[in-house]
């Protein structure tokens, strides 16, 4: 029995999730990259600074446009990225380069941490462990890096993720450990 998924049916899926995220993006202006400031997400949950990202309010961060990938959600302890593997990313060995790899999984995996963090905590990785266990490369139109929260204390979050294809090939797999700790408060 096959139970792997219908590949052209979930690469349709995915391309439609990236076209409806993108949209959202766009409805109050053009895509904007940089970096928030303190100010501005001061007072947000997690899971409120990506809303305010999904909704243009807050940009993009820089990384997404240079290696080319997007965040399709986060919530929830989870987060997902989808990216396309494309010739600029690729090693001299003729395939993605493994740091393609470890900042989309850091992505997935750091963002499925922060996506539980109440307002006034953040987070910083401590540490990623990346397994690429299959060479990627453009013939693969669309990876996604699927995070999940492992635990996450006062101090300490743990989570794991995986690359995965349309049609459900494993890339790569990671799990990280992050620092949680307090934002300083808003200056008068």
């Amino acid at each position: 029995m096959n139970t792997r998924p219908d590949a052209a049916a979930v690469l349709a899926q995915w391309e439609a999730d990236e076209a409806a995220v993108r949209e959202r993006l766009t409805r109050n202006g053009p895509l904007r990259y940089g970096v928030a400031t303190p100010s501005d997400v001061i007072g947000l949950s997690g899971t409120e600074v990506f809303e305010a990202m999904f909704d243009g309010k807050l940009p993009l961060p820089p990384i997404s446009e240079t290696l080319g990938f997007i965040a399709i959600e986060a919530a929830n302890g989870r987060a997902v990225f989808q990216g396309r593997p494309a010739m600029p990313y690729y090693n001299p060995l003729g395939a993605i380069h493994g740091g393609w790899f470890a900042t989309l999984l850091d992505s997935a995996v750091a963002c499925a941490v922060h996506s539980t963090l109440p307002a006034g905590r953040s987070y910083t990785t401590l540490e990623l462990k990346t397994n690429m266990v299959r060479a990627l490369t453009r013939d693969v139109p669309c990876v996604r890096a699927e995070g999940e929260v492992i635990q996450v204390g006062r101090q300490v979050g743990i989570a794991e993720g995986r690359i995965v294809g349309p049609d459900g090939t494993l890339y790569a797999h990671a799990t990280t450990t992050c620092l949680i700790f307090d934002l300083p408060p808003r200056k008068a």
